[in-house]
């Protein structure tokens, strides 16, 4: 029988495919790295290969297949054990929620194709942290048990190196942390012989805790793997303590060991940080890019699915697909985490690049499918013509139809810019909508300004808005709006900006009778950072201010009925920051939209908000969740939205809470009531406390350009609505400008209702196998509830049941008389 400490030997070869190289000499290096794996499987019967990532298995199906067919044996014979079920080891903290399951669903369905596997033990052993959802993410992808390195002893002290992880859903699973290191390399200097040392220094682990170690072996980073001097000293070491005592395994026998003899573990209710702290600002673009693609797929996805219902138009899936493989490569922690060369970043930009515009393609054929097939015909309209205008094909002052789509899963109110000027604007049922000119982005001798207006637009679906060139209507005013030279107010605020340094001098919230600021906001703070490389390992927060951006103009661009704009330019050195602080008529929140010239070096920019609360709580969306973490000022990674919440501090509100959402950034700050959100950082490119030179090139410089809002509330984030106030920021309506004709469709449609607003539905698409839908919804704010989900073009009406925080995925069948099912993240039977 096994003793209770064996020591599993796991040969592995973790290869970064982009790091200090290009994705070019990664592929190289994986078909290099797979041969020497079937050459060591060859020369030592007892040998066993653990691999991951799916990318890295197509790399070698497309250009080495004969190598491809050898490895397809050896997983049959079971000395080459798949793992990770992921397209690579990606950054788990920044991808989305719906990324995460996307790495899944493509990757095991393609282990599952080619070698009837699936990976049964999720693997990311040199990821710099890892969010508090992926228990459930893994759960329901069909993996069990996890492996990861980082963040090590000395960054996150633990109880157990195996223990149970649970998400706050309540998913569990079997987690196992590497001690020392995923490679060759020893746990300290002290040992004659590095491979052999480490390996005892692990046995005395296993002692410790009372049950069987994984130890990890092979060189890495670069590829290579298990050697044959690795194999020859484990063969020395089994002679010394025995073939049961150390043994050549996977992590799939380790756990199977662990699960069997039922060892009481502990509990860990958390995520898994920190490591790398500089890496959820690193690289701007790359982070602004992601989030962009991400959404743009997702509602090409939606769009295309409607269109192939409702008219026939051919589903994209390679497409689609395509694009996801792109974002997915780009997910790699290296990548994400903005600590590779600057030649992989141009790589990057290209594959972002082409997923962009691939889903751009797909949702402009669905889009204008769709709005080609509305029946927008008025009486009296022969045939089409420009005789009215060169630009519109409006006829006898009857409107032209614009069609506003809205990809969320609930009823949008937003802003609608029509790249036309216009002087009346009607909704479907003809009632005069109020509209407001602003400034274009052309400058086309007198033609540079656009028309504004507010659209409420049905869940997942479209109204079709009039727009007329020369008639005017006369709406019911609603609301207050109104500018000075450095203030804004509508119903809900009063916004007034100090003159000299385009600060927040006070956010007054009208509705609740309470200031929202102690002292203050919207500071742009420069934090110096000359001691932190890229990674900034070692950091836990970045604290060391030397300046503020200040030397402040302040001046009205807007103000209208509908919309009142604010520009504040401020400065530091070279540097230069725009900020555009937005209120609107009819819409709670601040808006800001924000371009940043930096051409700082070694140095970070922060934009604080110190909240005028008491006791405060800050909460971070998490990839389909959220997280409470301490108010200590640590460097913390997180998703669309940050709120802290507590007592105002004036006594009046036991409690009330600001929300910051924005558009492009992952990194954030709480130290007590101070909320700050990291924009940009002149960090040096792949720098590992390396030797710095006049060579050395800088991330960030240059200009970006991102938007937040700030959005002050009662009661805490849920109160506030942040996810779903986030979604609407992040993914705006998108509108095409169409003519006369028949159609089939009305003007206005629905695609979905859901009874609950705290269920929000994330994805809907084809369904892998093509014999139905998937709908993929989560529950966001820990309420049990029996949910009423309707996708009128389906004609499909269900009840389904939320546990907290859960995420579901729903196949609905073609066939209308078979019941909608749920199944796991795979989209195979749960």
């Amino acid at each position: 029988m096994a003793s209770k400490t064996d020591i599993h030997m796991i040969g592995n070869a973790h290869l970064d495919p982009v790091w200090l190289w290009q994705w070019q000499e990664g592929y190289a290096e994986i078909k290099a790295t797979f041969r020497s794996a079937l050459d060591r499987l060859r020369e030592f019967p007892d040998f066993v290969f653990t691999c991951a990532g799916a990318a890295y298995y197509r790399w070698v199906e497309e250009n080495a297949p004969e190598m491809f067919e050898e490895i397809r044996e050896r997983i049959k014979e079971g000395r080459w054990v798949v793992v990770g079920g992921w397209w690579i080891q990606p950054d788990c903290n920044l991808p989305s929620g719906e990324s995460f399951v996307r790495h899944g669903l493509y990757s095991q369905r393609y282990f599952l194709e080619k070698f009837s596997v699936m990976a049964r033990v999720g693997y990311n052993v040199d990821s710099f942290g890892h969010h508090g959802m992926l228990p459930q993410i893994l759960k329901k992808s069909g993996m069990d048990a996890y492996v990861y390195m980082r963040p090590n002893e000395q960054e996150k002290s633990m109880d157990r190196s195996l223990f149970w992880w649970e998400s706050i859903d309540g998913s569990r699973v079997m987690t196992f942390r590497i001690p020392f290191s995923y490679g060759n390399w020893a746990s300290s200097d002290k040992h004659e012989d590095p491979f052999k040392g480490k390996v005892q220094d692990v046995m005395a682990l296993a002692d410790q805790d009372g049950h069987s170690f994984m130890n990890f072996y092979g060189v890495g980073n670069h590829g290579g793997g298990p050697t044959i001097a690795n194999l020859q000293s484990i063969h020395s070491l089994q002679q010394t303590y025995g073939s049961d005592k150390i043994k050549l395994s996977s992590p799939n026998a380790y756990f199977a060991e662990m699960e069997r003899i039922g060892a009481e573990l502990p509990v860990f209710r958390d995520d898994l940080q920190h490591h790398a702290s500089g890496c959820y600002s690193a690289h701007s673009e790359t982070k602004a890019l992601n989030r962009k693609a991400e959404h743009r797929l997702l509602t090409a996805e939606k769009f295309s699915t409607i269109a192939y219902r409702q008219l026939g138009l051919a589903y994209p899936e390679r497409e689609l697909r395509r694009g996801w493989e792109n974002v997915m490569f780009n997910h790699f922690h290296d990548i994400m985490g903005g600590c590779s060369i600057k030649e992989a970043y141009e790589d990057a930009r290209d594959s972002y690049g082409e997923a962009l515009h691939t889903a751009a393609v797909s949702l402009n054929a669905a889009l204008q499918k769709i709005s080609w097939s509305i029946d927008t015909m008025k009486d009296g309209i022969q045939a089409l013509s420009k005789d009215m205008d060169w630009a519109l094909w409006e006829q006898k002052d009857e409107g032209i139809p614009l069609v506003v789509f809205n990809p969320l899963s609930w009823e949008v109110h937003a802003p609608i810019h029509v790249n036309k000027t216009v002087k009346g604007i009607t909704d479907d049922q003809g009632a005069a909508v109020d509209l407001q000119v602003v400034r274009g982005s052309r400058t086309n001798r007198t033609d540079k300004y656009d028309t504004l207006f507010m659209g409420k637009i049905p869940a997942m679906g479209y109204r079709v808005y009039w727009i007329y060139k020369e008639k005017s209507f006369s709406p019911a005013p609603s609301g207050q709006l109104a500018a000075d030279r450095n203030v804004l107010e509508n119903d809900w605020y009063r916004l007034e900006l100090e003159a000299h340094t385009g600060h927040i001098a006070s956010l007054f919230d009208k509705q609740n009778g309470v200031e929202v600021f102690n002292g203050k906001a919207a500071v742009p703070v420069v934090i110096d950072e000359h001691h932190c490389d890229t990674w900034a390992h070692g950091i836990f927060e970045f604290r060391n201010e030397v300046a503020k951006f200040g030397d402040a103009d302040i001046k009205l661009m807007e103000q209208g009925p509908l919309r009142a704009r604010l520009r504040v330019v401020s400065r530091y050195n070279r540097s230069v920051l725009r900020q555009d602080f937005i209120l609107y008529r009819d819409k709670p929140g601040i808006e800001v939209k924000v371009k940043l010239d930096w051409r700082e070096e070694h140095k970070m920019l922060k934009l604080s908000f110190p909240a005028r609360i008491a006791d405060p709580k800050a909460a971070y969306e998490i990839p389909y969740g959220h997280i409470e973490r301490p108010v200590n000022g640590e460097e913390e990674p997180g998703q669309q939205w940050l709120s802290v919440t507590g007592v105002h501090a004036d006594g009046s509100l036991d409690s009330y809470g600001l929300t910051l959402v924005n558009d492009a950034k992952y990194s954030f700050d709480v130290k007590d009531n101070d909320m700050r959100m990291t924009v940009a950082r002149g960090a040096i490119f792949a720098d590992h406390y390396g030797d710095r030179d006049e060579e050395c090139e800088f991330m960030d410089q240059g200009i970006q350009q991102f938007g937040y809002a700030l959005i002050p509330h009662e009661g805490d984030w849920r109160t506030g609505d942040a996810t779903r106030k986030a979604m609407e920021f992040n993914v705006p309506p998108v509108s095409i400008i169409e003519t006369y004709h028949k159609g089939a469709l009305p003007q206005s449609s629905e695609g979905i209702r859901i009874s609950a607003s705290h269920v929000i539905a994330a994805a809907f698409k084809r369904s892998e196998d093509d014999d139905g839908y998937i709908l993929r919804c989560y529950e966001t704010n820990g309420r049990e509830e029996v949910v009423e989900i309707a996708i009128p073009m389906l004609g499909r009406t269900w009840n389904v049941p939320f546990g907290k925080y859960e995420i579901k995925t729903l196949f609905i069948p073609d066939d209308a008389e078979a019941a909608v099912r749920e199944v796991n993240m795979l989209e195979l039977q749960a």
